[in-house]
């Protein structure tokens, strides 16, 4: 299925994340400080924005016609508190246990899975085409205000 033109731009990023997962989760002793570092990196350049976005813009607007609480709402907020916490450890550690990297890479991956195969489609179904294009142009406003 063809993503929205309003999540297109959200969806670019889950592309970048899906890598940066993967060489968490593939990190070796040998790549494990590159690996701390490729994600470091997406945190700062995109994913922090990324976060920002769906919790300001997509998700409340979903919240108008979709149940605030629904379940798969939750799991992506709970999980945004998560990998936040992950990427404050890691902030500090120079040298995480290789099993923190493993597992922050297979949460990253979890998270970015369910919200292309099942929130944004929740949402895409939710939302209006006028309300889709309303989306579309607050998250270019707010893709603008990094």
């Amino acid at each position: 299925m063809k993503r929205s033109h309003a999540l297109a731009p959200l969806s670019r990023d889950h592309h970048v994340g899906l890598v940066v997962a993967q060489k968490l989760r593939r990190a070796t002793t040998e790549t494990l400080a590159s690996a701390r570092q490729d994600f470091l990196t997406f945190w700062e350049s995109d994913g922090q924005r990324h976060f920002r976005v769906e919790e300001g813009v997509l998700l409340p607007r979903f919240a108008r016609h979709g149940e605030a609480g629904h379940e798969a709402v939750v799991r992506v907020l709970v999980e945004h508190v998560e990998i936040r916490e992950a990427a404050l450890r890691l902030e500090e550690d120079a040298a995480p246990p290789i099993e923190e990297m493993h597992a922050l890479g297979a949460l990253l991956n979890g998270h970015i899975r369910h919200e292309e195969r099942t929130l944004f489609p929740l949402i895409e179904k939710e939302l209006s085409e006028d309300e889709l294009v309303d989306v579309a142009a607050a998250v270019e406003r707010a893709e603008r205000e990094r």
